[in-house]
């Protein structure tokens, strides 16, 4: 979704202030009290069975496009509305529409605001929100308000209060806002928590996430496309940025808000020198690349304590020269699975075998591949989406809905996930002290039932 870039500056450094400013002694939860319940919690909510999902999209860019097209192939699913600032990407989108030999969608642009239009339809069942992040808890916010489910992009949220906002209007609204961390749907992470359902590591210790993806090259991205304004964050935070791809999965591992929760967070930065460095190299001298103050370090480690004692090492780095990486590592009393590349290792009866590194997944595909993605795998591939678990995530939201099941994401999960970005800031900013996670869930985290192994 193409935005001005001057509000995108006003509006990223009002939404920071209150935090890089601060430096409270306070940790996050203590600063933002815990908050009586706007109404019951949405914790497992069922919500009346849609025969046919009615769809409006806001942000149709690079992001929502591909949203777009996977449901112009899901069964059961009416595109309604599409909304845009951007012409250009707007009319792409219901091309596509219509080229499938679908009704073509009613369309919204011409201003900022005209997304509230596209709310104002009393024919739309969800939205599908894709827009910079500064619009996230807005927009649902808007969304729900206006009787309708939200499922928005990552992150959910971008500031303690913004969380607690969306978390009150769902509560309110009796709405679903899910966040959608699509990384959960895909076929490996979807193994490794069958693999934790069935015991396969013992008692859960220790996770470890990431989102390491060199995206330099987005700042040659000026006036449109994702690092038109994603470069901006970059001077104006200094912490995890995007934490969720990685932790989402750990957290359904550790059955995040279901029987256990995120405690306190611990965060430091390494200096933040490769943007700066890279904008000398690849944009003349007085290109406004080279003006910035990129301020977030290169890479951030974090380190979260759970109220049960386990620990997960969360990491961010888009800037350095390295390989892609999301960590993905799970280690229990039994033994550890880790990520890129995968590997495994097990203590079994008379064997010391787990000193080395099994590498060979196939026969572990074959014992313990997801119910779901042995049904809907090839499907989700033959879709694509970052290898099917885009498509996945979309073809089992729309299920969930039309089967009045709970969604395997709820408003908890988003904020406590998304509030990693907020509280590791707090924490580098002041010498990497310990912060408190709020609980969004209000205590229902005890008695949450765990996510099980997903059916259809």
């Amino acid at each position: 979704m193409k935005l001005n870039r001057r509000h995108f500056l006003k509006t990223a450094g009002l939404s920071a202030a209150g935090i890089l400013t601060s430096q409270l002694p306070l940790s996050s939860a203590e600063a933002v009290p815990k908050k009586p319940a706007a109404g019951p919690s949405v914790m497992g909510l069922v919500v009346p069975k849609m025969d046919t999902v009615r769809v409006g999209f806001i942000g149709v860019g690079q992001r929502g496009s591909g949203h777009v097209k996977h449901f112009c192939h899901l069964d059961g699913v009416e595109i309604k509305a599409i909304c845009d600032t951007d012409p250009q990407v707007l009319d792409e989108s219901i091309q596509f529409v219509t080229t499938q030999g679908l009704p073509k969608p009613a369309q919204y642009t011409g201003s900022e605001q005209a997304y509230k239009d596209l709310l104002n339809r009393d024919d739309i069942d969800i939205v599908i929100i894709s827009t910079p992040w500064e619009w996230h808890a807005p927009m649902a916010i808007n969304t729900m308000e206006s009787g309708k489910h939200a499922f928005v992009e990552v992150p959910l949220a971008l500031t303690v209060d913004e969380c607690w906002q969306i978390v009150d209007t769902a509560e309110r609204t009796q709405k679903n806002c899910m966040m959608m961390e699509n990384v959960n749907y895909g076929r490996d992470e979807l193994m490794v928590l069958n693999m934790v359902r069935q015991g396969l590591f013992g008692e859960l210790l220790h996770g470890e996430a990431a989102y390491i993806h060199e995206l330099r090259w987005q700042m040659k991205e000026i006036d449109s496309k994702t690092g038109s304004w994603r470069t901006y964050w970059h001077t104006k935070r200094n912490g995890n940025l995007y934490p969720t791809h990685g932790l989402g999965p750990v957290s359904q591992y550790m059955n995040i808000n279901r029987g256990d929760r995120f405690d306190y967070l611990t965060s430091m930065s390494s200096p933040a020198l490769g943007r700066g460095l890279y904008a000398k190299r690849e944009f003349p001298a007085d290109h406004e690349r080279n003006q910035l103050d990129y301020i977030n370090g290169d890479i951030n480690t974090s380190l979260i304590k759970t109220v049960k004692g386990r620990t997960i090492m969360v990491q961010h780095d888009t800037t350095t020269p390295r390989p892609y990486s999301r960590h993905n590592l799970i280690q229990g009393t039994n033994g550890v699975f880790a990520g890129f590349p995968n590997r495994i290792a097990i203590e079994q009866a008379g064997s010391d075998s787990y000193h080395k590194w099994d590498m060979d997944m196939a026969k572990w595909y074959a014992k313990y591949d997801h119910p779901l993605w042995l049904q809907m795998g090839q499907e989700a591939e033959r879709n694509g989406g970052h290898g099917g678990m885009d498509f996945l995530m979309l073809w089992r939201m729309v299920y969930c809905l039309r089967n009045s099941e709970p969604l395997d994401q709820d408003v908890y999960d988003g904020t406590a996930w998304s509030v990693v970005n907020i509280l590791s800031q707090e924490s580098v900013n002041n010498r990497s002290n310990s912060v408190n996670f709020p609980d969004f869930t209000r205590g229902a985290w005890k008695t949450g039932k765990p996510l099980g192994i997903i059916g259809t």
